[in-house]
């Protein structure tokens, strides 16, 4: 058999004589298998030659997940069960605030974002986050976590045609504009690992499966991804933590993969209004979720499914407070401004409700303002202490909500607390 070859220089030998494990008809889930690689490197990426030597000549063990495109696995009574209760409690959740759409879905949208980026250690205020929308770029965090909500809109508008290209889009929305934009929606060209050194797989906590095989096994995911015929939750589980094995980028695999489970949630008809902030839940307990992982991958996919519909449940029960919240601090806004009905105040409050921080460039494109009309209303609104307003260095002025902050900043620090054992 001819070894494969990979451009950073490693060269492959298998432990099994198939390409990959098929799974097809068998409940079992298998666990994965490994084939060996000899680590080359390259010279810039070590200190000193002798580092270099040391390290020439060595394999490491990459991994080769099963095949799941054709899986009829199912998991345990008891684990099938919660998974259909979580299915359930989002799809309530998604008719609840269906109705209220306008400033739940994009509030919700943008805190499961910021979730997700947070398990990856990128946080940032919602007043920094708001401003990096509209173009602020002093917090480099925020930036990173606007790019996760462009990502995030991209994978619902693909949920109707779940492919490996949507997925590139995915992740050209995440990369652009990044140091790693040259690489933003192109597969990996090298062997990627988790844990151990910063030059080398050998030794590693994880290797993920060498560049070469990506292409196939992401088309095999996503031919699972777009199956109707499994339980919704079960089969979003099992595909997020498939596209996390397969780590398919260099970079941004864990937001584009959680963007993943939330394209095929809105494909099966569970959340179609609304984006429910699974990875505020995960959040709660980043161990497990790193565990459960870990466990798929050693091949038992009931911890990831039991994982991913706890953090439903925990995201549900946070996403209804930050709903209430809302509701509320609308419903006290009305109270506070005295003005006439077809006065501009009234849909700059509904502005608001989505989207906590504006200026005159949203207020003119998104509601049609001229200047005049935007200082009356403006200026009613920060006498009445709703907004306050600051004038941003070569930006002009800028209107936040400091309650509508406040309730966002909240969620994510709900999000954030351990839950007890």
């Amino acid at each position: 058999m001819e070894q494969p070859t990979s451009q950073d220089g490693t060269s492959g030998h298998l432990t099994h004589p198939d390409a990959a494990i098929s799974l097809d008809s068998t409940l079992a889930w298998p666990q994965g298998e490994y084939e060996s690689h000899d680590w080359v490197g390259t010279v810039d990426a070590f200190k000193s030659s002798s580092y270099l030597s040391g390290m020439a000549g060595q394999t490491y063990e990459a991994f080769i997940p099963p095949l799941i495109a054709r899986s009829s696995y199912l998991p345990s009574a008891a684990t099938a069960t919660l998974a259909e209760e979580a299915a359930h409690e989002i799809s309530r959740f998604d008719e609840r605030y269906g109705e209220h759409v306008r400033p739940f879905a994009a509030l919700l949208l943008r805190s499961e974002s910021a979730a997700s980026s947070r398990i990856e250690n990128l946080t940032a205020s919602a007043r920094s986050l708001a401003e990096a929308e509209l173009g602020v770029e002093d917090r480099a965090n925020a930036t990173l976590i606007v790019r996760n909500v462009r990502a995030m809109e991209s994978a619902l508008a693909a949920a109707e045609h779940l492919d490996p290209g949507s997925i590139l889009d995915m992740h050209r929305a995440l990369m652009d504009g990044t140091k790693d934009a040259d690489v933003a929606g192109q597969w990996r060209e090298e062997q990627v690992w988790i844990g151990s050194s910063h030059v080398s797989p050998i030794g590693a906590d994880f290797v993920p499966p060498h560049h070469s095989r990506v292409p196939a096994l992401m088309e095999d995911v996503m031919d699972y991804a777009r199956r109707t015929d499994l339980p919704a939750m079960v089969q979003g589980a099992i595909a997020h933590a498939q596209f996390e094995t397969i780590h398919p980028f260099t970079d941004g695999n864990g937001r584009t993969g959680r963007a993943l489970l939330h394209s095929m949630l809105k494909r099966r008809g569970l959340a179609s209004h609304v984006t429910v902030p699974v990875s505020a839940g995960l959040l709660a307990d980043v161990h497990n979720y790193h565990d459960a992982l870990t466990a798929y991958r050693a091949g038992d996919p009931e911890r990831i499914i039991i994982v991913t519909a706890e953090a439903s449940f925990l995201a549900i029960d946070n996403g209804t407070r930050l709903a209430a919240d809302v509701v509320a601090i609308h419903e006290s806004w009305a109270e506070k401004v005295k003005a006439r009905r077809d006065s501009a105040v009234w849909p700059v409050l509904e502005l608001l409700a989505r989207q906590p921080v504006v200026n005159a460039a949203v207020l003119e494109s998104q509601l049609g303002l001229d200047y005049m009309r935007q200082k009356r209303a403006m200026d009613a609104l920060e006498s009445a202490g709703i907004v306050i307003g600051k004038d941003k260095y070569k930006k002009g002025r800028f209107w936040r909500s400091p309650e509508m902050l406040a309730a966002l900043d909240a969620f994510a620090e709900r999000a954030g607390r351990r839950v007890r054992s």
